[in-house]
């Protein structure tokens, strides 16, 4: 298998295992990774619903932030000229989601940044990474010592028996709130562990040594409540919890207003906060926050039985000539047992039962307007 350009995909650690497990392997942001087991994704999705998901996401990048100075507040404020969001006020052992954005106020990528008490933890999408890395030595190398954790695998643990199934192998697993993390022994191993995930559900994202990672995998899949879970079910999960995909619902020509992300910029880098700007695209960003931006990211629900894909054109009326704007991500919803779908529409058509109509092969599809997640979040807060 080759990725663009004929360069060979690259495997996580996990690869062997995979294989072992009868995935289905597909090219993947440069990897090779399972898209499905034997289960199937139907069955892949609604066991995490319903138990615990075991995914591989070493794919993505995981970077280690310090300071020159040795003090974490001043990597904070070098990263703040990245990223819209307050990192100084992050404290130890807690992460945040941000985006990194660009002088128009485009999105380059979004990602998770932790506070590890001496230095920050990083993690960005894997498509992105090797720009990612580029940027911070660009923006941030005069004061931080930018450190890719290459030697580590990732395995997120998602689904309401989670925590019952990791607090076996690390007994402070039940006392982790919505966004903790930090390092900690998990089965005797040194990992960090955060309680976030990317489906909706209560869950665990685990960075473990990659020499371990398979130890770890088999271990937490000898549970019965555990099934592992590809890439199938990992993208049907967070459409229903109405969650972005970078390269689909956020790229370089959106905006966090626009992407419906402004709740992810906290007060102080508002107009009139604390530290208000300072990052690329502020001037443009801010203005949004402050007059609105033209076009919103909303959910949309198909009102037949029909999916709804990427790429298909929406219309304000069956017979209009001109479309008002295009679907990101769409499916089919298997908690829903229902298609549900993203896209983005202009603001003054974005409120919630907003009737719309999608061209699916030529047809006109009614779609309305709906509130996300689609599916209501546990996370634990």
């Amino acid at each position: 298998m080759l990725a663009r350009d004929d360069i060979p995909l690259k495997r996580t650690p996990l690869h062997a295992l995979h294989v072992s497990l009868g995935a289905k392997m597909v090219p993947f942001a440069g990897y090779e990774m399972p898209v499905q087991y034997a289960a199937g994704v139907l069955k892949e999705h609604l066991h995490t619903r319903q138990k615990a998901g075991l995914f591989d996401v070493s794919h993505m990048g995981q970077v280690a932030l310090r300071a020159k100075s040795g003090r974490v507040e001043d990597a904070a404020l070098a990263l703040e000229r990245l990223v819209p969001q307050d990192v100084l006020s992050l404290a130890p052992r807690r992460q945040r989601y941000a985006q990194f954005t660009h002088e128009q106020g485009g999105i380059l990528d979004d990602l998770m940044v932790a506070n590890f008490g001496d230095h920050l933890f990083v993690v960005v999408n894997a498509a992105c990474k090797d720009a990612d890395e580029a940027h911070l030595r660009a923006h941030v190398s005069d004061s931080c010592l930018i450190e890719p954790l290459a030697d580590r695998a990732l395995l997120a643990l998602q689904g309401p028996r989670a925590e019952s199934v990791l607090a076996k192998f690390c007994a402070e697993a039940p006392s982790l709130r919505f966004m903790d993390a930090g390092p900690r022994k998990v089965a005797g191993l040194d990992c960090f562990v955060s309680r976030s995930g990317y489906t909706g559900e209560d869950g665990f994202e685990i960075s473990v040594p990659a020499e371990q990672a398979e130890q770890l995998a088999k271990a937490l899949l000898q549970d019965p409540d555990v099934l592992p879970i590809g890439l199938g079910a990992r993208d049907s999960l967070r459409l229903e919890a109405g969650l972005c995909l970078y390269g689909h619902d956020i790229d370089s020509t959106t905006t966090p207003i626009e992407a419906a992300l402004e709740w992810s910029i906290q007060k102080s880098r508002r107009q009139g906060g604390a530290r208000a700007g300072g990052f690329f695209g502020a001037e443009k960003i801010l203005s949004q926050f402050a007059i609105g931006a033209p076009r919103r990211r909303v959910g949309l629900k198909p009102e037949g039985r029909a999916p709804v894909r990427e790429g298909a054109l929406l219309f304000a009326d069956r017979a209009a000539s001109e479309p008002i704007g295009t679907v990101t991500s769409g499916g089919f919803g298997p908690s829903l047992n229902a298609p549900v779908a993203m896209g983005y529409v202009p603001t003054q058509l974005s409120a919630n039962g907003t009737q719309l109509f999608a061209e699916v092969r030529g047809q006109r599809l009614p779609v309305r307007v709906a509130a996300t997640p689609f599916v209501p979040n546990t996370y634990k807060r």
